[in-house]
């Protein structure tokens, strides 16, 4: 039995273009970022994390919180522990945003429960719990999701999750792809001061798109 060949006019085939334009449209706005409020000239910014934030595998004045102070004109602290827990994190938090009054949360933490393989509902919950401090006290926040150790990085599902469920900014492309290149790793779970700069300047490409800066 031959099977009859489909025959598309030119009217159809405008018509199967058209609705494949739209669903690309419709597809880009959903991954639109959350805005975040406009950070003032002198607005402080709290860098929050662990390693990854302190800039361990480069000086000091290449982390990636000294290189986004430079790019965006403003004060960024860095508030890296190296080897800090999410839990660890959540208990040190209020003290710093007690003595910074930070305008913005750059939050980059988990890595270290994720090397430790620990239980990730409890490192959701803890980040879970930094946000909410944050906004408690009207910071906005931007999330940086930290990749998984594995062959292939990506970052951890419930950054993701965090990011749609609170409305948040999320940057987790940078990390993976930085440390999935050893022209900008120190080691396997550090960048170097390139893959730093990079970080900076994908995180502040986030706040210029998000409105936080201009």
């Amino acid at each position: 039995m031959r099977l009859p060949i489909a025959f598309f006019s030119p009217f159809s085939m405008a018509r199967v273009l058209l609705c494949a334009g739209l669903l690309f449209l419709l597809s880009a706005c959903g991954e639109k970022q959350p805005a975040l409020p406009p950070l003032s000239s002198d607005a402080v910014v709290l860098a929050f994390g662990d390693s990854l934030t302190f800039g361990t595998g480069a000086s000091p004045g290449q982390s990636y919180p000294a290189r986004l102070a430079i790019l965006s004109g403003r004060k960024v602290i860095n508030a890296g522990r190296p080897g800090e827990l999410s839990a660890e994190g959540l208990k040190r938090l209020p003290e710093l945003i007690e003595k910074y009054q930070p305008q913005l949360l750059i939050l980059c933490h988990g890595g270290n429960d994720l090397l430790r393989r620990l239980n990730p509902a409890k490192t959701e919950a803890n980040l879970r719990a930094m946000v909410l401090l944050a906004r408690e006290q009207n910071i906005s926040v931007l999330l940086i999701g930290v990749p998984r150790p594995g062959l292939f990085l990506n970052a951890a599902d419930f950054y993701s999750k965090l990011a749609t469920e609170l409305d948040l900014p999320l940057e987790a492309e940078s990390l993976p792809e930085l440390l999935g290149d050893n022209r900008y790793k120190s080691d396997l779970t550090h960048p170097n001061a390139a893959g730093y700069q990079r970080l900076a300047e994908a995180i502040y490409g986030i706040l210029k798109s998000t409105g936080a800066l201009h």
